[in-house]
């Protein structure tokens, strides 16, 4: 009897292993078909083959990089805007190539993926630490007088956290109308109470919604990353820092937190409430209510809110990247606390080398995820050449992620030097045209530089033997990391 009822175990198990295995199969072809990229399509591939028991959950939770619905909710947003709203706003339109006098600028690519032109005439202010940043947030959130526009993607029921939630009660009770967008993921260990109290004080906070939809339902790889703050449509704040006690240096992890904001007043405030009213209507099917007209000049800076993601047609955080970097004669410096750019972005690194650009790379010397981390000292060893220099920042955690192209040109936003930047993430960076802005940010690098060590591209070499297994690895699952 016991051989029996084990012999029916072993073919029970062969059965369902073997209905695995093809699902398997099936579940490579698809990824194949569907992977943005061929490293990817191959790792997955052979991970699902080999591994199905494994891989076959990991794909269908971590796996695509296709999202679904997006583009047709926000399409149907706009036929539903221009029947409500018609003409009444000021939202430009890209010029022509024919109406260009510099058609080949790195503003023609960069309007081309936004969808809205570069608008002049701002006044930026820059922020490099959580202090100075959400105080200034907070004093502008204590003068709203209509609206306000929040979008984060962690926020932490912490000290920072409660200030926030208690003075946007605060506003709310005084009649001011705010709408609070947080991705479900990255705020999965806040409690649901936080939410709840602010919607009890008639604040619309909603989760984006990756999951949302059919095709969408399972899976965790999307993320909505942008942290922005916009008070009445006249200030907005675009950058690195989220919700929480860390990014003011209250971390048990990290002896401090190097991070990087921006304010801007003046007409690029419009392309920022574009990119918040078109997440909002995702994850609401609500139009905003919201001033679109044409902001006051205030300044000099000519300013572009370039919103990335996964809906793009085009891989629009990489071609940013890609076109930054061919941008450069001069200099190319960047910061970012995850270094794993893809085959593009290494080749444009590579030929900036070559032709004489000053490239500097700053990155963590600490790591927050390890694998990434890991992978990170593999493509290091890839941009040995000369004129790359890389900068280890050794007091507490970089998170910053700004880069400056000669002096012309500064990005200031959410998006990292990694796969999930360029292919999963919604994503924004202020792109910012102007000789003072420009000035500042190469102030605030060379500042940075002094709190670093250098080490240079081939850090791996100093690694034993087993910690270069570990890179090797990493690296090939970078792809979908």
């Amino acid at each position: 009897m016991e051989s029996m009822e084990l012999t029916f175990l072993l073919w029970l198990f062969s059965l369902f292993y073997t209905a695995m295995e093809i699902t398997a199969v099936v579940t490579a072809v698809i990824a194949i078909h569907d992977t943005r990229t061929p490293q990817g399509a191959i790792a997955w591939a052979i991970s699902l083959v080999t591994f199905p028991l494994v891989t076959l959950p990991l794909y269908w939770i971590f796996g695509r990089s296709k999202f679904h619905g997006y583009v047709d909710a926000i399409r149907a947003g706009q036929e539903e805007f221009h029947r409500l709203i018609g003409d009444n706003h000021d939202i430009p339109s890209i010029r022509d190539l024919t109406e260009r006098k510099r058609p080949h600028a790195p503003r023609t690519v960069f309007e081309k993926l936004s969808g809205i032109p570069y608008l002049g005439g701002n006044a930026i202010e820059l922020y490099t630490d959580g202090n100075s940043t959400f105080d200034a947030i907070f004093s502008d959130i204590d003068q709203a007088t209509d609206y306000i526009l929040i979008q984060f993607f962690i926020v932490h029921d912490d000290i920072l956290g409660n200030r926030l939630k208690d003075l946007l009660i605060r506003k709310a009770q005084n009649g001011v109308r705010i709408y609070f967008l947080y991705d479900e993921i990255g705020c999965r260990s806040t409690p649901t109470a936080y939410w709840n109290s602010m919607c009890g004080a008639n604040i619309e906070a909603r989760p984006f919604h990756t999951t949302k939809g059919r095709h969408n339902r399972f899976q965790l790889n999307f993320r909505n990353h942008r942290k922005i703050v916009i008070v009445d449509g006249r200030i907005a704040y675009v950058g690195g820092h989220n919700v929480g006690d860390e990014y003011l240096g209250r971390s048990a992890m990290f002896t401090g937190w190097r991070d990087t904001h921006v304010s801007i007043v003046g007409p690029g405030v419009l392309g920022v409430q574009v990119s918040f009213a078109k997440d909002w209507y995702w994850a609401t099917h609500q139009l905003l209510d919201l001033d679109l007209s044409m902001p006051e000049a205030k300044g000099t800076a000519e300013v572009l809110a370039l919103g990335t993601g996964p809906e793009d047609a085009l891989e629009s955080c990489s071609l940013m990247f890609i076109r930054a970097i061919e941008a450069a004669q001069h200099r190319f410096w960047t910061a970012s606390p995850y270094f794993v750019p893809d085959s593009a972005v290494m080749k444009a690194l590579q030929l900036a080398a070559l032709r004489g650009v000053d490239v500097r790379l700053m990155l963590p010397e600490k790591a927050d995820h390890k694998l990434v981390y890991l992978a990170g000292f593999a493509c290091l060893k890839e941009l040995d050449l000369p004129g790359i220099r890389v900068f280890r920042y050794t007091e507490g955690f970089l998170h910053q992620k700004v880069f400056l192209v000669d002096d012309i040109l500064a990005g200031v936003g959410t998006a990292n030097l990694d796969n999930r930047s360029f292919r999963l993430n919604f994503e924004i960076t202020m792109l910012v045209e102007d000789d003072i802005f420009c000035k500042k940010i190469e102030t605030m690098f060379l500042d940075d530089f002094t709190r670093c060590v250098e080490t240079g591209p081939r850090e791996i070499d100093s690694m034993n033997v087993i910690k270069k297994t570990l890179v090797k690895f990493a690296r090939l699952l970078s792809p979908v990391l």
